[in-house]
C-alpha cells in the first residue's frame, strides 16, 4: 500500500455513512407519491446529443411523468425544420469515439478510441454521421422528425428558447409542429417548478 507522503493534509469530510444509512432527502425521496414532473433543456444540436434528449423524454413520458423539453442555442437544430434531418456527427472533441464493428476484425479494438485527428480528415464528419445514422435504422430508432411526432403524440410539451431563436433569426414557420412556443429562460423556470431538470 502506498505511504501518504510527509506534510500532506488530508481534509475531513466529516462522518463516513455506511451503506445502510441514507440521509432524510434520499428517504424522502424513494416514499415521495406525488405527481412527477421533468424538464430537459436540450443545449446541443449534434446527433448524438440530440438523442439522449429526445429517448429522456420519450421515457419520462413513458412513464406517465409530466415532461416538458426547453430548446436552447444549437439544440434549436433540433426543433428547426431546415435542419432536424441533417444532425451530425463529428469524432472531433469525442475522445470515447469508438467503432463496434472494429471487433469483427480483431477482438478487443471495438474498444479502442479513435486517434482524434482522424476526425479532422476530410468526409469523417459524413462517414461516422453516416455509421451512427444506420447503426439507429438497424436498431429501430426513429429519427430526429420522427421522435418529435412521436414525443407530441406522447404529450410532451416542446418550447423553443426566445434568446437563441432571435439569435439566429429564426421564424416560427421553421420549426417542428410539435414545439408549443417560443418562450424566455424565465417562463421555463416559471413552467419548470418544481421538476427535476436535467441539462444536456
Amino acid at each position: 500500500m502506498r505511504q501518504i507522503p510527509e506534510g500532506f493534509i488530508i481534509p475531513d469530510f466529516g462522518k463516513v455513512a455506511t451503506a445502510t444509512q441514507t440521509s432524510g432527502t434520499a428517504s424522502e425521496a424513494a416514499t415521495y407519491d406525488g405527481p412527477r414532473k421533468m424538464a430537459l433543456i436540450c443545449s446541443k444540436g449534434n446527433l448524438d446529443m440530440a438523442y439522449p434528449g429526445l429517448i429522456l423524454g420519450n421515457s419520462a413520458a413513458g412513464e406517465g411523468i409530466e415532461t416538458h423539453m426547453f430548446f436552447t442555442f444549437w439544440g434549436l437544430d433540433i426543433v428547426n425544420k431546415k435542419t432536424n434531418d441533417k444532425l451530425q456527427f463529428t469524432m472531433i472533441g469525442n475522445t470515447a469515439m469508438h467503432m463496434p464493428d472494429l471487433g469483427y476484425v480483431r477482438p478487443g479494438l471495438e474498444h479502442w478510441s479513435m486517434p482524434q485527428f482522424m476526425g479532422r480528415l476530410p468526409g469523417m464528419t459524413k462517414a461516422s454521421t453516416k455509421m451512427m445514422k444506420k447503426q439507429m435504422d438497424d436498431l429501430e430508432i426513429p429519427s430526429v422528425p420522427e421522435f418529435l411526432d412521436l414525443l407530441q403524440a406522447s404529450g410532451v410539451h416542446m418550447y423553443a428558447c426566445k434568446l437563441s431563436f432571435d439569435m439566429m433569426k429564426m421564424l416560427e414557420a421553421d420549426l417542428h409542429p410539435a414545439v408549443e412556443g417560443v418562450i424566455s429562460a424565465a417562463d421555463f423556470i416559471e413552467i419548470s417548478t418544481g421538476a427535476q431538470t436535467i441539462f444536456i
